[in-house]
């Protein structure tokens, strides 16, 4: 049943993530959490968006640690009840020759200034569907090939044809990543032209209002980020929804590249920093591929003993962020002892995490991410004997982060980290926070003293986690690569490791020189500057260029009005 018609132009925003709250496990990590951000900015600027995404009634997963390091991983079972409203509209796309139908809940963000911005979650769940079929939405990222197909396929065009069914007239449909990229070929069916006798089938798929409506976000430089399909694959799923002679001009010759099909029918392309918009450009060439730079949503991400700072001292800091260059009207002691609140709040729930006590007077290290090779955790651990000797016992650690089920690296990344820590027992204290979500990521971001980032150059194409830490006045040390390459002001905003990022490609580099520069800043200048004298007058100094250099820019307030006025209004 289809709804009374919503007037106002919607920007339609599909993300096959979105991370709202910790309570609705609908998100994985980075991607999900930035979609999260978007909406809530989006929400309070008071634009007329609508999101679409998939509900996933199995999560991602629930990540234990056992006793020999290595990472297990759980269904989590929530109620969607609890949390959004199950709409009476429903819609189907055909899979395997099958009809599979589609509910959608809605949940509402709220805006800081009133306006609500509605999120539908859709839902395979539902009786008239194979047992198969409904359990299409139950994992995020699980299954084989064809289950990833099958999910796209809902978010794509499942997702378009729900909206329609809403009521929701579209104004630009705006793909976070390719795995949304099937909603262009619905589009081209909404816009194919009746015209008889042709000799050649693209005259009848009419492609220029198809671009003139959509945007494509990429987010990644690494390969494995951009979802290929078989054509076999393609067929058996879609039958002859659409003519694969177009599809291959549209998508790639020999597989279905999603990022590709979102590139060819999209006006606007750009990636998620000035770096990667480069690195992006190299990868695909032929495109004009710009950059907007991710942000984080300052409110959310804000601990409640500096936004209580800050709503004293920078009135509206959280709807102008850009305030926050006002840093330095706040007495460097208020700013020292809302850390020491953010602190306190990480040790306890290390101690309930993990049963470990640390020591808040003791310089703590965060590293907080999706745990995969290439973002090298554990590059702190190269020598330990180094770290041992140069920590001397003023340095302690906290990790947290998972690795996907499938990700045999990132697992044992994590068991690697574990094993490394025991080997420095009595040395430096490390710990491995497990089930990493949104609640324990902001009290990890906010609670350590200095956030630790360590990828292999260009593989982070933006990276956010560092932003998050800024506006906790937590100082990023950090390879240059993704936003710290915009953000980083040495000895001002935090410190890089390693040299200049020259690097257009995904060529190995040598990580000598980033262990090399990691240990000896560590020694040099870190470590003697946190432990200057009584006041920490030198540190609180960087703690401020953080937020009043980076909190100001890097947040998904300016993020969105950039979207605006270079993609939506285009």
């Amino acid at each position: 049943m289809r709804i009374t018609q919503i007037r106002e132009p919607r920007i339609a925003y599909f993300s096959m993530e979105i991370g709202l709250e910790s309570d609705v496990p609908t998100y994985s990590g980075g991607l999900g959490v930035l979609a999260g951000d978007t909406l809530k900015s989006s929400a309070d600027l008071g634009l007329p968006m609508v999101a679409v995404s998939l509900l996933y009634r199995k999560g991602y997963f629930h990540q234990e640690l056992n006793q020999d390091g290595w990472q297990v991983e759980y269904p989590v079972e929530w109620d969607p009840s609890r949390h959004m409203e199950l709409m009476p509209n429903s819609v189907k796309v055909r899979l395997e020759g099958r009809d599979v139908y589609l509910q959608a809940w809605k949940y509402e963000v709220r805006g800081a200034t009133g306006s609500n911005l509605p999120v539908y979650f859709l839902d395979t769940d539902v009786e008239q569907n194979h047992e198969w079929d409904r359990g299409l939405t139950y994992h995020l990222y699980g299954g084989d090939e064809g289950y990833r197909f099958k999910q796209e396929v809902i978010l794509g065009i499942g997702g378009t044809r729900m909206l329609q069914d809403l009521g929701y007239t579209v104004k630009k449909y705006h793909m976070n990543e390719g795995h949304a990229a099937m909603l262009t070929l619905e589009l081209m069916q909404r816009y194919r032209q009746n015209i008889e006798n042709v000799w050649d089938d693209r005259e009848i798929w009419n492609e220029e209002p198809v671009r003139d409506l959509c945007v494509f976000t990429t987010h990644t430089p690494v390969e494995a980020g951009h979802d290929k399909f078989s054509y076999d694959l393609v067929q058996k799923m879609l039958g002859d929804y659409f003519p694969f002679d177009v599809l291959h001009d549209l998508a790639g010759e020999d597989m279905l590249n999603m990022t590709t099909l979102g590139l060819n029918l999209s006006k606007y392309h750009n990636g998620v920093a000035k770096k990667h918009g480069i690195v992006s450009q190299h990868m695909f060439p032929g495109y004009d591929i710009r950059s907007i730079t991710n942000g984080v949503h300052s409110r959310t991400w804000t601990h409640h003993a500096f936004a209580s700072l800050y709503d004293e001292f920078i009135p509206n800091w959280s709807n102008e962020p850009e305030l926050f260059v006002r840093v330095d009207n706040i007495p460097d002691e208020r700013i020292w002892e809302a850390h020491q609140v953010a602190k306190g709040e990480l040790m306890a729930e290390v101690k309930s995490n993990t049963g470990i006590d640390l020591d808040p007077n003791i310089l703590t290290i965060g590293f907080a991410r999706r745990a995969t090779p290439y973002k090298r955790a554990d590059l702190l651990f190269r020598d330990i004997h180094k770290l041992a000797e140069i920590a001397g016992g003023r340095l302690q650690v906290v990790y947290g982060g998972k690795a996907h089920p499938k990700d045999g690296g990132g697992k044992e990344l994590i068991h690697n980290i574990i094993n490394g820590a025991r080997n420095l027992s009595g040395q430096i204290k490390v710990v491995y926070m497990q089930n990493y979500e949104m609640d324990l990521a902001l009290k990890i971001v906010a609670g350590v003293d200095l956030w630790l980032n360590t990828p292999l150059r260009p593989r982070e194409a933006s990276g956010t986690s560092g932003m998050k830490a800024t506006h906790n006045g937590v100082p990023n040390f950090s390879v240059l690569d993704g936003w710290w390459i915009e953000g980083h002001i040495e000895g001002v905003t935090g410190w890089s490791i390693g040299p200049a990022p020259v690097e257009t490609n995904l060529t190995e580099n040598d990580e000598s020189a980033d262990i090399e520069d990691l240990y000896a800043k560590l020694e040099h200048v870190v470590l003697p500057l946190y432990y200057a004298g009584d006041n920490h007058e030198g540190w609180i100094k960087i703690m401020k260029g953080a937020i009043g250099k980076n909190a100001c820019y890097f947040n998904t307030h300016r993020m969105m009005r950039s979207y605006v006025t270079e993609a939506y209004i285009r």
